[in-house]
């Protein structure tokens, strides 16, 4: 690889990365500190009512049909969700009707996508043995 195309692509990711900080550094402002009543204070404000927060109602998870899949996606959502116990990606291809040597390669690209979604849920067990369940 020649010198100048490493620099270029270094440089790259150096502005990915500046920029992914700069996002992140207004969005963590912090909250304000709240100091313990003391007798001092007490003393002062006797009359004082106490404070009732306001509690909103908590707004359902947004459903799977907001997320768009792709048919595979579904059907490997269909499969996980059927085995409540937990499957793995070759038992997923299987149920699929993928032959036995490429079942689990079948599976996991459309496994994958569906965790980041958050509409499955990996299982690592010993070793490299993974199951998925439905959330």
């Amino acid at each position: 690889m020649r010198i100048s195309h490493k620099r270029k692509v270094q440089l790259k990711l150096q502005k990915r990365l500046k920029g992914l900080v700069v996002e992140a550094k207004p969005a963590a402002a912090k909250p304000a500190v709240k100091k313990a009543p003391t007798a001092e204070t007490v003393k002062a404000a006797p009359a004082a009512k106490p404070v009732v927060e306001e509690q909103k109602p908590v707004e359902a998870a947004p459903v799977a049909a907001q997320v768009s899949l792709t048919p595979k996606q579904q059907q490997v959502l269909d499969i996980v969700v059927k085995n409540a116990e937990g499957i793995n990606p070759k038992g997923i291809g299987l149920q699929a009707g993928q032959e036995d040597a490429k079942a689990a390669s079948w599976a996991t690209g459309a496994l994958k996508k569906l965790a980041e979604e958050g509409l499955v849920e990996r299982i690592q067990l010993a070793g490299n043995k993974v199951l998925y369940k439905a959330l």
